[in-house]
């Protein structure tokens, strides 16, 4: 497994830089893990209307809207998925892992894709499949500005709002938690850095 650590992002710099991984991944057989964060930014899924009162960035992800913003651990994975299903089943193993080791009270909803604990939402995720590999992933609540992501609800749920690890009390810091992720990525899938 190839890692690309981008830092600190513009999002639609990051989405044309994971296209060229895309291209990439699909000429060198290799599964590639992106790593990042964007400054403050709302995007939208391609088939959700913007009926919100933020303005927003519209996206080629599946989905609602989402919030992104320093401090919220960005996963993309470039990886081979012949299997979608079972690419989502390692992709939320790798996650169910690490919340079970360090928060036990959070849960995976496959009704409304994503991590919780009670009606705060830890962690969104959201993919897209293009010639067997997947693009887009996963996004991380480590320690945010939670006034901006609660100026709206994660993935336009009723009652939800969004939480962060630190807001849990999990005082890890963003490089701990990607170091942690690695490590169930290389196993969920059986890859080594």
């Amino acid at each position: 497994m190839i890692v690309h650590n981008w830092g600190l992002i513009n999002y639609e710099h990051a989405h044309n830089k994971m296209l060229e991984i895309h291209k990439n991944a699909l000429s060198d057989k290799q599964n590639h893990l992106i790593l990042c964060q964007h400054p403050e930014i709302y995007t939208l899924g391609y088939d959700e209307e913007d009926i919100f009162d933020v303005k927003s960035l519209k996206t080629d992800r599946g989905g609602s809207i989402s919030s992104h913003s320093e401090g919220q651990n960005i996963y993309y994975f470039c990886f081979h998925s012949p299997y979608p299903a079972r690419f989502l089943a390692n992709i939320i193993s790798v996650y169910t892992s690490f919340f079970k080791q360090y928060l036990a009270d959070v849960y995976y909803d496959k009704k409304k894709p994503g991590f919780y604990i009670g009606s705060k939402k830890l962690l969104s995720l959201g993919f897209r499949y293009k010639q067997g590999v997947s693009l887009h992933g996963v996004s991380l609540n480590v320690d945010i500005n939670l006034d901006f992501h609660n100026k709206i609800k994660p993935c336009n749920l009723k009652g939800f709002s969004s939480s962060s690890l630190v807001e849990q009390g999990l005082n890890l810091s963003c490089k701990d938690v990607d170091t942690l992720i690695i490590q169930n990525i290389c196993e969920a899938f059986n890859e080594s850095v």
